[in-house]
């Protein structure tokens, strides 16, 4: 059954982790400077409404039900291991799950909670928010590095 399954389940993790890697893809090229540009208090104002917001079950779904296609699709390709594109479909796989789920709850989450944190008015509100910025956005560049390489790869399985 899984077999049959498996052109749809591919199709969904390359569309989810293209929308997750284009949404990193923003905050890398453009939305982190843009931040980084204003005042420690505004930048940690602003980053804090989008941590906030950015909790919404369509950029959840995005981000973690594209995790959990990922493991149906692990499994796809351990029990289907001989067939054409099995392994770029667990290199997709393993890639996307690693650095974007994992990578997230591990580096970015605690870096977010602990800028929640902080008082933007206090005296080291610039010196937190600079560290901030340099670990979340390398944190985040592994993010959209993974889930760009992790969508090509489910490409080529499909091919």
């Amino acid at each position: 059954m899984i077999a049959k399954l498996l052109p749809t389940l591919i199709f969904i993790a390359a569309v989810g982790s293209g929308i997750v890697g284009g949404v990193f893809f923003a905050f890398s090229n453009f939305v982190m400077a843009g931040l980084a540009r204003l005042p420690a208090p505004g930048g940690i104002a602003a980053m804090n409404s989008i941590n906030v917001t950015v909790i919404t079950p369509l950029f959840m779904t995005a981000l973690f039900g594209t995790g959990l296609v990922c493991l149906v699709l692990i499994a796809g390709a351990i029990i289907g291991w001989g067939q054409p594109g099995s392994f770029w479909l667990l290199a997709g796989a393993l890639l996307y799950l690693v650095g974007n789920p994992i990578v997230t709850m591990v580096f970015n989450v605690p870096l977010n909670d602990a800028l929640a944190a902080v008082d933007p008015a206090s005296s080291n509100a610039s010196a937190v928010w600079t560290n901030y910025l340099s670990k979340w956005v390398m944190s985040n560049h592994v993010r959209t590095i993974t889930a760009i390489v992790a969508m090509a790869c489910f490409i080529f399985a499909l091919i």
